[in-house]
This record gives structure tokens, sequence and C-alpha cells, in this order.
């Protein structure tokens, strides 16, 4: 891999190799930009095949929390970080408190959080060689309602774009994935009146969301062909591709999985076939909203006030779409770049030192 090429043809600001032997840490931090803020991205613990696999994987979603964060609106750029290895290893604190000295050595251009991999407690390692992690145990707790409510509105929004109205007591809506966002994300279309047809590979997740919401439940593999309205994934990333593409039979696309494309062209596709499309980062931005709160101090009806703000966003990204001629996953990507080159481009004030 040429390194510098691969960073400069992505945009990046830096990529840091770390390691500590005694520790048996081996990771990458990749800060993508820290034109809105410092970077924030989470720590993910996977075992990667080579050593370039995993430095474009950090890469990737390095950039990826870039646009999350600057379509949410917030005053963050985009980082993430990998640690190569078992991520069931019992033998933790070292590896993360490691990790933490890494983190600290950055002096607050990158934030981390836990990810795939990772939990809180092992963000209390971290924390114990750096305050710049976020998403701690007692702090702004289970990120599932709030990305729940964002996905919320976003479907309120979708609904509205393509129909006129975002009441959803006529919609059939199917859910998959019943863990905690798409538990939270039943219960609120529950409540708006909506009906629902659900799955999960987990029958005792689905049978709650059954009991408690009046949900028809089917196998995971049928989830595809049932006719409704709104289809939203909150599992599996990729779930949108060849295979499932041409079983759908919803006009809405609309959920909190990550990477919901498998490629950019089955958002094309989406476009093609006349189904809308919430673009994924956009409509799930309430996970990231809920760990700018802990940082930013506020209190929990703020952030979920702040993931109410996605309704909009969402209309805006469809704007675009239309107004440019463009997939939505695409004008998703121009409303993030709209918002950093706006911000970049402002008048810095001198003198700044030494009050930086």
């Amino acid at each position: 891999m040429q390194i510098f090429d691969t960073i400069a043809g992505m945009g990046h600001e830096q990529l840091v190799l770390c390691q500590d032997t005694a520790a048996g840490y081996r990771g990458i931090i990749a800060v993508h930009s820290t034109t809105l803020g410092p970077a924030l991205g989470g720590t993910r613990f996977w075992s990667y095949a080579t050593d370039d696999e995993a430095i474009v994987d950090a890469l990737r979603l390095a950039r990826g929390m870039t646009y999350k964060n600057a379509v949410a609106g917030l005053n963050l750029g985009g980082g993430k970080s990998v640690i190569i290895g078992n991520n069931r290893t019992t033998d933790r604190e070292m590896i993360f408190r490691a990790h933490g000295r890494f983190v600290e050595s950055l002096g607050g251009r990158y934030i981390t959080a836990e990810d795939v991999g990772t939990s809180t407690a092992d963000m209390d390692f971290v924390h114990m060689e750096t305050d710049y992690v976020a998403g701690l145990a007692g702090r702004s707790g289970d990120p599932s309602p709030v990305t729940a409510h964002g996905v919320f509105r976003a479907i309120q929004a979708s609904a509205k774009h393509r129909w006129g109205s975002d009441d959803l007591t006529t919609r059939t809506i199917t859910i998959q994935g019943c863990g905690h966002v798409g538990y939270y994300l039943a219960k609120e279309l529950h409540a708006a009146g909506a009906k629902l047809v659900v799955t999960d590979i987990d029958a005792d997740r689905v049978k709650r969301v059954v009991e408690e919401f009046g949900a028809r439940a089917v196998a995971s593999d049928e989830i595809y062909g049932v006719q409704a309205d709104i289809f939203a994934p909150c599992a599996l990333g990729a779930i949108i591709n060849d295979k499932t593409l041409p079983q759908l039979k919803v006009e809405i696309v609309a959920g909190a999985a990550n990477n919901q494309l498998l490629e950019e062209r089955h958002g094309d596709l989406l476009e093609e076939k006349g189904l809308l499309y919430a673009p994924d980062y956009v409509a799930n931005a309430g996970g990231v909203i809920n760990v700018y709160s802990e940082l930013a101090g506020w209190s929990s009806a703020r952030a979920f006030r702040k993931a109410d703000e996605i309704y909009d966003t969402i209309l805006k990204v469809f704007q675009i779409a239309k107004q440019d001629g463009i997939p939505t996953y695409q004008a998703a990507d121009r409303l993030a770049e709209q918002r950093i080159r706006a911000v970049g481009s402002m008048v810095r004030t001198w003198p700044q030192w030494p009050n930086k």
C-alpha cells in the first residue's frame, strides 16, 4: 500500500500506527478531518487478515464519521481507531490502557468511544489514561432510545416527502432487527399507529415486540418480500444488494443499520426502482448525538430535541437530491460537504495567541 497516496486520496489529515509489545497492543488511529472540531469516532477491536485491511477499515470508518457528524450539525470532526486482535480475549486492561495513552498523545485532536468488539468497560480502561473518551458507563447512558427516535423522525420525514403527510396510522412498516434500537423504534412506531411486521435471528426479541406492540413475525429471509410501505433495516449492514433489492415491495427504505448499501450502485438502483432511501448515516445519527451530549454536558431531553432535527435534515437531503438530480445517498454527502466548507471558510479572527 502507498500510504501517503491513500490518505491523500481519501482526504485524511493523520494516520497513527501504535504498538505496545508488553501490553499486546497493536492499534491504528485515523483522523480524517478536524475542520468542525475534534475528531470523534469509536474504537473497533477486530481480527484483521492483514495490516493493510486494518488500515483501510480505519480510514474508511473515519471518513464516514466526518460526514455523519457534519450532517448531524455537531461541532465534531471524524476519526476512528482499530485494535488488531481477538476481541473475545478476557485480558483487556493493558490493551485498552495502552490505547488510551496513544489517544492522549494526540492532545484532544481525537476522542474515542466504544464500537464493534468494545464495551463501556473497555472505555473505562481507556479513561484511566485519557479524558478524551466518551460513552462511559453512567454518563450519557444507553444511546438506543435516542438513535431510535432519530430513525423514527427520519421515517416520518420520508413519509412526508413521499406521500405529503407524516401520519403513519395507515402505514405498514417492516423492521429487520429487534435489538435495542429496533425495540425502541417499534415502540415509537406502535405509538404512532403503524402496523408492524418484524424479524430477528433471536426469537426472544421477536416475541417481546410481538407481545408488546402487536407486531406480526416473519422468518429472517422473508422480511424483504413483505408487502409494506416502509422497510426499516435495524440489524445488518450491506442488506441492500443484488439479491434483496428485487424482493422489496415497499416505497421507502429508512432504518438504523449502518452501511445498508452493499455498494454505491445499489443506491443508484434504489433510485431507478423508485424507492425513496433515507441515507443511513443521517437517519441513525441519534447515536453520535447521544455521545456528543455527554461531551457537551447536555441533558437527555436536549439530546432527544437534537435528534428531532433529523426530520428537517432528511428533508434537506431529499431537496438536494431533487434539485441536483442525484440519488439521496450522494445528496447526504453534499449536505455534509456544504457544512464543512462553510465552517472551514469562516474568517479566523486574530490574535488568538495566547488564548487559543
